[in-house]
């Protein structure tokens, strides 16, 4: 019987369980051509307004798993594990866990995304490090991975295909916020970079996608049902963004945060917490039999993690003495000037979004997927909530390219804070956990 794909959008429209082979057929007829793009925009919107149940969030994600190349670790020594994060402000999380996780004897082969909207990307972030390749080839991302223990790159064009084909017609047509398609387009890229366990970092606050700890945990949930049921070993973390996780916020601005938190001159709190929270969550689902938590701890105050931050740059082409040298390497922007605070009282409130769309709005983002980035533009030194502020504090330091856009970031970035007498509300850094399910 041929395959029809009228015939699936019109099941799922009347709120029909897809079969997996029908997903399977659908999919393939995306990536072969089988299936118009105004086919799979209905049957995106279907999906939207329908729902899916476990089982076909499973098989849609493993048949967008299956359009292009998996990859196989299986010559390396050690488990192999990723992070992923649905996006922050001031989240670098991944550049060091990543090194701190090799360190712990784990390998990373870590596929990592360019910022979307307000959030900041982390290929973005490496992209400011001059000479370092985002896209080497297959041998040479062997090669960084077994040597440095991890590497930090973008999707390749034959991992996931349908997923791009998909995505670039859901953000078109008023579908991204599905959960089943947002489930199946973060786990088809994981599950094609052949991992053996996976950690997520769910945001929930005024700078996540999404803002409530309800969707929050919605979304979490769906995430690690779907991955243990294909057969990836998963938990999530729903983590705070209600203000930006580091204090610093903008490409070659978090580059230096993060190596000032690997060498220990500098770490922030928050950042701390949540990234060796997410580090020892992940050492746990590798295997590990030891104390996840003092591993972790050891190998970022031993140094060793920082070795294998700088074995990676070097390897994927980047200055060999950059941990030590960041300065020569990181160009400053023209403008760096203090933001202060128009009156005295406590932080009680911070639109997250709104200090990420002045990062976007310096340069440091897209408006469009065409434009270039400023890789020296941003925000650092930024203070966080509950702090105590008198007139004239330091709220932050606004880099930027001109006078022009110092003056409009500013503005943006004052306006994100709310600052009154009396005390904010208070939000756990870490608001839940999601333990793996049975496959």
């Amino acid at each position: 019987m041929p395959f029809l794909p009228q015939e699936v959008i019109a099941r799922k429209r009347d709120g029909l369980a897809l079969t997996a082979g029908e997903i399977g057929a659908f999919i393939s007829g995306l990536t072969d051509g089988a299936v118009s793009h105004a086919q799979a925009a209905a049957f995106a919107m279907a999906v939207f307004f329908r729902d899916m149940t476990t089982p076909e969030r499973v098989a849609l994600t493993e048949a967008m798993r299956d359009s292009g190349t998996v990859l196989d670790w299986s010559d390396l020594d050690g488990a192999v594990v990723d992070k992923h994060s649905t996006g922050g402000v001031g989240d670098n999380t991944s550049l060091l866990l990543a090194p701190i996780l090799a360190a712990c004897g784990v390998y990373v082969p870590m596929i990592s995304g360019r910022g979307l909207g307000h959030t900041g990307g982390t290929l973005d972030k490496f992209d400011s490090i001059p000479g370092y390749t985002t896209s080497p080839d297959n041998e040479l991302f062997r090669k960084v991975v077994r040597e440095a223990g991890c590497a930090i790159i973008g999707q390749t064009a034959d991992l996931a295909p349908a997923d791009k084909i998909l995505y670039s017609i859901r953000d078109v047509t008023g579908t991204v916020e599905s959960i089943p398609l947002i489930t199946a387009s973060i786990l088809s890229k994981k599950l094609a970079a052949g991992l053996g366990a996976l950690i997520l970092d769910v945001k929930t606050g005024s700078g996540a996608f999404m803002p409530t700890l309800e969707k929050s945990r919605a979304l979490a949930e769906s995430l690690v049902s779907v991955a243990n049921g294909a057969g990836l070993r998963t938990a999530a973390l729903i983590t705070d963004m209600n203000e930006p996780l580091a204090s610093a916020a903008g490409n070659a601005l978090e580059i230096r945060n993060a190596v000032d938190f690997l060498t220990g001159r500098h770490q922030d709190p928050r950042l701390r917490e949540v990234t060796l929270a997410l580090s020892a969550a992940a050492l746990q689902l590798s295997g590990y039999d030891g104390d996840a938590a003092v591993a972790v701890e050891t190998a970022l105050a031993s140094g060793k993690a920082t070795e294998h931050f700088s074995k990676m740059v070097a390897l994927l082409g980047g200055p060999a003495d950059f941990v030590d040298n960041m300065d020569v390497h990181l160009s400053p922007a023209p403008i760096v000037r203090d933001i202060l605070a128009p009156v005295a009282g406590t932080i009680t409130a911070i639109d997250t979004r709104g200090v990420g769309m002045g990062v976007v709005a310096l340069g440091g983002g897209r408006r469009l997927p065409t434009d270039s980035i400023d890789f020296a533009v941003g925000f650092d030194q930024i203070l966080g909530l509950g702090a105590e502020i008198d007139v004239q504090t330091v709220l932050c330091r606004v880099h930027a390219r001109d006078e022009d856009m110092a003056a409009d970031a500013t503005q943006r970035f004052l306006a994100a804070y709310t600052i009154s007498d009396s005390a904010g509300q208070n939000h756990p850094l870490i608001a839940d956990y999601v333990p793996p399910t049975e496959a």
